[in-house]
């Protein structure tokens, strides 16, 4: 038994734009921006990112392409799926991507905790300023 399960949250790099393909299905590629942080050898932190390319289809694609924009950060949740191709110069090149089949904008629980944020520092108003 095996598992291809891929499950990550990152920023959208580029604009997204809806294809349709031959078989009228629709089609959407982008790239996400995975940010992680490790300490290198002098034990200093440091960034690291991970560009990772995820490709929706059908009705997730259309609802994708309707409301995510470059910037938004954006949970995705598919399966590896490697291609081989041969580019101009007739090398032989692997591309690996996500097929996704699952995703959640995160932009709408941003300026959720954006909102708790603001009323966060009204708890810090001492009592005896508050008129009532």
């Amino acid at each position: 038994m095996s598992v291809n399960k891929w499950i990550g949250i990152g920023t959208v790099v580029r604009d997204v734009e809806l294809k349709k393909m031959n078989n009228g299905k629709s089609l959407v590629n982008i790239a996400i921006a995975c940010n992680s942080k490790y300490k290198n050898s002098q034990g200093e932190m440091q960034d690291s990112v991970e560009y990772v390319n995820v490709v929706f289809f059908d009705k997730l694609a259309e609802i994708v392409a309707q409301y995510v924009k470059k910037g938004n950060p954006i949970f995705v949740e598919g399966k590896l799926k490697t291609d081989k191709y041969i580019d101009k110069a007739g090398v032989e090149k692997y591309s690996t991507k996500i097929v996704a089949q699952n995703m959640q904008l995160l932009t709408a629980q941003r300026e959720k905790n954006d909102e708790v944020a603001k009323f966060d520092k009204l708890a810090d108003i001492p009592d005896d300023n508050i008129p009532f």
